[in-house]
């Protein structure tokens, strides 16, 4: 904190200021009014501003609020005399620093600007962490095919009015795909609210949807806004929509058709202007099966599908996601884990990561806080993950699954998770055939 601006109609006292804050290091300049502090400001934004309440032109409160509104971190000291303390102290609460009174003891003065400058230096501090964990929490983007494909479509249906459905296994990253599309839509500057449909109760979801006024029903002592209302002008993210209540199913097919909603106990409708985008496992497909979701509904928030990959698709991306999450790790536990040993990222890389991202970022946070120094070993991964890439090496051995093998079923097992049920792949894997495949899955009563 260097650049000082005096903002003083006493000549005698601004000259002695300057003089003495100038010999303390600071590059001060004196004005005897407002406007001219204006002009000063304009020029060239002061780290401090140390001004008189009462000036010629107008009051050191007016001034005040006009620097703050042009720049919030400059300090600013109020000098006034013992009979306007109460306006001083007014000051504060407007965002002056501290105030001090005349006649000015000097040291006090230095003191005050020492404090005020610590304080900034802190607040900075802050602000430079907040801006870390905001830059080291976004989403990494994957390298592979599969990702870039992913994100070509997020661009071109981003700008777009089509309501977007969004399937992926769990922890793939659904909502942050939804937020992406909201972000680079012209709702951008609206709202994005996130709803998940799998906790949503039978009897209440309207009113979570839709709002409520006052004793439309037991327990309803206020009115409530719903998600609708409260997504007005943005976007409106259902996650796992395949769980929504059926009793909301027609409601929300209207709503999306008149695009208009009515509040519980409510005559009246009220207009909304919400997009929605909605995402799936494979909830939704089990419930159109079971005629437990609306036909008619799944056509209409299906304009546009896009379909996350699961990170055993796109292993070649494995590492950059671990060595984004390590990253995030060591900022979040206060760490300094430098990386991977190279085996560690093999065994990653031969795990089928079923949680998928939240999966991985979940283990790299445990081994970051376990880890005794600065390289993640194989030592620290969990031991289903350790255990399940030695099976991948031993089922690539040719003559891994002898049929007298004591381990046949478990083996049997696992091929079939790691390649999702696939009975051609699972059989390529184990080196068998797929009718030796079917007769030890019978045999071992093993149903995929």
């Amino acid at each position: 904190m260097k650049n000082i601006l005096i903002v003083e109609d006493d000549l005698t006292l601004s000259l002695m200021l300057k003089t003495w804050l100038s010999k303390k290091g600071f590059d001060v300049r004196t004005v005897l009014n407002i406007a001219d502090a204006k002009k000063e400001t304009s020029i060239s934004m002061p780290d401090l501003v140390l001004s008189d309440l009462r000036l010629p032109d107008d009051s050191g409160i007016a001034f005040l609020k006009w620097v703050k509104e042009i720049n919030e971190n400059v300090v600013f000291i109020m000098m006034t005399g013992y009979a306007e303390i109460q306006t001083a102290v007014e000051s504060i609460k407007l965002g002056a620093f501290d105030y001090i009174a005349k006649p000015l003891n000097p040291e006090e003065l230095l003191k005050k600007i020492e404090q005020a400058s610590d304080k900034t230096s802190i607040k900075q501090k802050i602000k430079a962490k907040e801006t870390k964990d905001k830059t080291s929490s976004e989403f990494i983007r994957g390298k592979s095919p599969e990702y870039k494909r992913l994100y070509e479509y997020v661009d071109l249906v981003a700008p777009t009015r089509l309501i977007v459905l969004i399937r992926g296994e769990s922890g793939v990253g659904k909502e942050h795909i939804a937020k992406l599309i909201h972000e680079k839509s012209d709702r951008a500057k609206g709202p994005f609210i996130p709803v998940d449909c799998g906790v949503l109760s039978k009897e209440l979801a309207a009113s979570e949807f839709f709002g409520h006024i006052k004793g439309s029903f037991t327990g309803a002592i206020n009115n409530k806004t719903g998600h609708f209302l409260e997504a007005d002008g943005g976007t409106l993210f259902l996650d796992e929509i395949g769980n929504l209540p059926t009793n909301i199913q027609m409601q929300l097919l209207r709503v999306l058709q008149e695009k208009k909603i009515k509040p519980v106990g409510s005559n009246n409708e009220i207009p909304v202007d919400v997009r929605i985008v909605s995402a799936t496992n494979e909830n939704l497909d089990k419930a159109l099966a079971e005629g437990t979701f609306r036909l008619d509904l799944y056509h209409r928030i299906d304009e546009f599908t896009i379909q996350i990959p699961s990170l055993q698709e796109c292993k070649s991306d494995i590492e950059l996601f671990a060595h984004h999450f390590l990253n995030i790790s060591n900022n979040d536990l206060n760490k300094n884990v430098i990386g991977f040993t190279p085996e560690t990222i093999n065994i990653m890389k031969d795990y089928s990561w079923p949680g998928n991202l939240r999966e991985l970022k979940n283990v790299v946070n445990r081994m970051v806080l376990i880890a005794p120094d600065n390289h993640l070993t194989v030592d620290l991964l969990p031991p289903n993950i350790v255990h399940t890439s030695k099976q991948v090496v031993v089922f690539a051995d040719k003559n891994s699954l002898s049929l007298k093998n004591n381990h046949e079923k478990e083996r049997i097992e696992e091929a079939l998770r790691q390649v999702k049920n696939n009975k051609s792949k699972a059989a390529e894997l184990l080196d068998i055939d797929r009718k030796t495949l079917y007769m030890k899955m019978k045999q071992y009563g093993i149903e995929y």
